[in-house]
């Protein structure tokens, strides 16, 4: 059975429908049968109900993700995927002689950031940055316009209920849609360009994950604090919350900056309890396997410091224990990890030499978040998988003997 894409202009028209004033009850309303489409939030289109809200969202039509790959290309240098990725521009700057005693970290998130931008504002940044990346102002079999107006059709058809009303929402986006969080970042790349020019000028790093912000400066503190209000009064849609210090929290890292030293830890927050996967649960034996190595690689690639990394290990094995993992199980591991990548001096006598290589191998080999994101962004001309017709073989089974509970009732 072949999948299609959803038939947009059924689904605009239905959904206005919904809204207008013409609209006397509610009552359900259904895509037309033979157009089987694959839609996360729009399987039915709600009818009169008290229960609890009801959201008709067509944030996740097919093309939500079409201009992810696009944009994690072109923002690729300036987007941290994880705190690894950081660690690794931070090493790279202190090799560069940027690193001095006064040197300061800053750290800036967007308030608010999906319900604040203007809708228009959206659409014309989406519009101009496909103009400018799309090689063959395609993607797949995709053009621009195609693109634009499934954007629009999702941004104008934010619809749910509430005490018996239908709403669209007018202004901002909706959470919790790939769309959303990509369009979000295309509006936002373009008011951060000031910004990203000028830490590039002065040799600095700028950062971003989601609307996170990190950057590194040897500016003053008031030249960082006027440059950064000056970033706040350019978009009166755009509020930031920005913290400037020698010693920062940004993902999972604590960054500090020890008299002319980097010192990088893995952050935790205090709220965040010591829960890993039970011994006791159910599931495959290799995934208890992995969960000690993975955890030990982690704060290897992080901790800079034998030290650090040492109080971690510790940390991971009380973890550990107190999720049920026998005693034996976690010495095993712990030894395979070490053994593995030529380490057991550190775990004997914290040997920081030996230390150093590792954290540097394992620092500098790619996650596999890192493979994924690979192979996202090699082939953008390919049609997206997520717009690709696929056969779906269904298979029917038939019990016999069973009686229903309401043909019992």
């Amino acid at each position: 059975m072949d999948s299609n894409t959803i038939d947009s202009n059924q689904a605009e028209q239905t959904a206005y429908s919904l809204t207008s004033n013409e609209q006397c009850g509610y009552q359900p309303r259904t895509l037309e049968e033979h157009n089987h489409g694959r839609y996360a939030y729009l399987p039915i289109f709600p009818s009169k109900y008290d229960g609890p809200n009801d959201c008709l969202l067509l944030a996740n039509v097919p093309g939500s993700t079409t201009d992810s790959p696009v944009f994690l290309r072109v923002a690729r240098k300036t987007t941290f995927i994880n705190g690894i990725d950081l660690v690794r521009a931070l090493e790279k700057y202190v090799t560069d002689g940027q690193l001095k005693p006064t040197t300061l970290f800053i750290t800036f998130d967007v308030e608010n950031l999906y319900t604040m931008i203007p809708r228009q504002g959206d659409l014309e940044a989406l519009m101009q940055f496909l103009e400018r990346h799309l090689h063959n102002k395609k993607i797949g079999t995709l053009r621009i316009d195609d693109i634009m107006k499934m954007a629009r059709l999702v941004l104008d058809t934010n619809i749910f209920t509430y005490e018996n009303k239908y709403y669209r929402q007018i202004r901002g986006e909706v959470m919790g849609s790939a769309f959303t969080q990509t369009l979000a970042n295309i509006y936002m790349l373009d008011w951060k360009q000031k910004l990203i020019q000028d830490q590039d000028a002065d040799k600095e790093i700028y950062g971003r994950y989601i609307d996170d912000v990190f950057m590194t400066t040897n500016s003053t503190f008031d030249q960082v604090k006027e440059k950064l209000e000056n970033a706040h009064r350019k978009d009166p849609n755009i509020r930031i919350s920005y913290s400037i210090q020698s010693t920062i929290d940004f993902l999972d890292v604590t960054v500090s900056n020890d008299n002319g030293q980097l010192k990088t830890t893995i952050f935790h927050k205090p709220a965040a309890e010591p829960y890993i996967l039970p011994y006791t649960s159910d599931h495959p034996r290799n995934v208890y396997h992995n969960i000690p190595y993975a955890a030990l690689s982690r704060a290897a690639r992080i901790c800079s410091n034998v030290e650090d990394f040492d109080i971690e290990r510790i940390q991971i094995d009380l973890s550990l224990l107190l999720n049920e993992y026998p005693p034996s199980f976690v010495s095993k591991h712990f030894h395979r990890f070490f053994q593995l990548n030529q380490a057991m001096p550190v775990l004997e006598r914290l040997d920081s030499d030996v230390y150093h290589e590792i954290h540097q191998n394992l620092l500098h080999s790619p996650t596999r978040k890192e493979k994924q994101l690979q192979e996202t962004t090699e082939d953008l001309d390919a049609l997206p998988e997520i717009l690709q017709k696929k056969n779906l073989g269904i298979r029917m089974s038939c019990m016999q003997n069973i009686t229903s509970k309401v043909d019992q009732d």
